[in-house]
């Protein structure tokens, strides 16, 4: 390293040493702040301040710098008002339902019980649910919506939905259900996905003119489908559905998207194993309970937020992640169909429930949200 270097990297250390030394006079004085505000009933947010501050910030930086400016003075702003709430010693309410299911939930996972499945056996859902449960009682339902509704109204103890797809992406019905349903998360588990071209015993591969299967397979299946001449796909409620129908069926030139599972179930022919265009298909799914559940182990973290169609609101979430050192595993976003420009935001974070930072964001996000909603912590299981 060259001299010139060295000296200018010395004048950033002093220029870095008296930044830290006017942050922490910056912040003695919000605290003082947030203790008038206190006295004065006043809540900690005051967006009208916040917005000419920035706007003077931006202004004296110049226009070259303005924005830098701006964005270094957001994350101020925020680490401020997370450092008032932490003084006047708010306590976040769904911290306190996460301690209280923390004495509450047993020390191991239910291996027996009644669980809700979309569609009939053969399902992946199914094949899921077996992976979590070492006994569970299935009960069937014709859609995701019945499967919500069955926990919801305590039919059922659990339900198994499938969330998103390595290959085709998540599924946004159950994204738009979670909108409208009370649950929580209280495991996940994901389901390595084959996909196997199934006829009855005597049909041949030239021979189909029809192939049914849920749009998910389909979607994974584009490739190979693609290459097979003159044939009709139909989309149907689910692959073991797909299933059933050509066991049933007077036709020998249709086929099913399907489990090597349901092969067998139904007794049919396999034409071709493995079609999905990406071997390493996965797919994703939740187990959702009425009550929160939270078991030894849990190191994921589930959260919907409803914010504005506005500049900066989904960074004042995020930057709230980054600050707190909290690793985001998965950002989904779905429009609220009776909000125009306004949307949901899913939010998967990697953070032990033990951990000091979670009661910290939640603080934060509670205080400063529009509508938020914690949906749980748990583990996932590879099946």
């Amino acid at each position: 390293m060259d001299q010139e270097m060295e000296t200018l990297r010395g004048e950033i250390d002093q220029i870095d040493q008296k930044m830290v030394e006017l942050f922490k006079e910056r912040m003695a004085v919000s605290a003082k702040m947030a203790g008038y505000k206190q006295a004065h009933h006043l809540p900690t947010l005051d967006a009208g301040r916040e917005r000419a501050l920035l706007g003077k910030v931006a202004e004296q930086a110049g226009e070259e710098l303005g924005d830098y400016a701006q964005s270094m003075y957001r994350t101020i702003l925020s680490a401020s008002r997370s450092y008032q709430n932490s003084k006047l010693g708010l306590n976040s309410q769904t911290y306190g339902h996460i301690r209280q299911a923390l004495e509450q939930t047993p020390d191991l996972f239910p291996q027996r019980a009644i669980v809700a499945c979309q569609g009939i056996e053969g399902a992946y859902s199914q094949i899921a649910c077996d992976s979590i449960f070492k006994s569970p009682t299935i009960l069937y339902f014709d859609t995701f919506e019945h499967v919500f509704k069955a926990v919801e109204s305590g039919m059922c103890q659990y339900g198994i939905l499938p969330i998103e797809n390595s290959t085709a992406g998540s599924v946004n019905a159950i994204y738009d259900l979670m909108t409208r349903h009370n649950f929580s998360i209280v495991r996940s588990a994901r389901l390595k996905v084959s996909h196997n071209l199934l006829a009855k015993h005597g049909a041949k591969l030239e021979d189909i003119r029809e192939v049914y299967s849920h749009e998910q397979a389909i979607s994974q299946c584009a490739g190979y489908l693609a290459g097979l001449k003159d044939v009709k796909v139909t989309v149907v409620e689910n692959t073991a559905v797909a299933a059933r129908m050509v066991a049933q069926s007077e036709r020998t030139d249709v086929a099913a998207l399907s489990s090597r599972f349901c092969g067998e179930e139904y007794g049919l022919n396999l034409l071709a194993a493995n079609v999905q265009d990406q071997d390493n298909n996965y797919t994703r799914f939740i187990c959702i309970s009425k009550n929160l559940e939270i078991y030894p182990g849990a190191d994921r973290t589930s959260l919907m937020m409803t914010l504005p169609h506005k500049p900066g609101s989904l960074y004042h979430v995020l930057s709230k992640f980054y600050a707190l050192g909290i690793n985001l595993r998965k950002l989904e976003s779905r429009p609220l169909p009776d909000r125009e420009f306004e949307f949901m935001f899913y939010f998967d974070l990697e953070c032990s429930v033990y951990a000091p930072e979670i009661a910290r964001l939640f603080q934060d996000l509670e205080a400063e949200s529009e509508q938020f909603r914690y949906l749980g912590t748990y583990n996932e299981v590879i099946c």
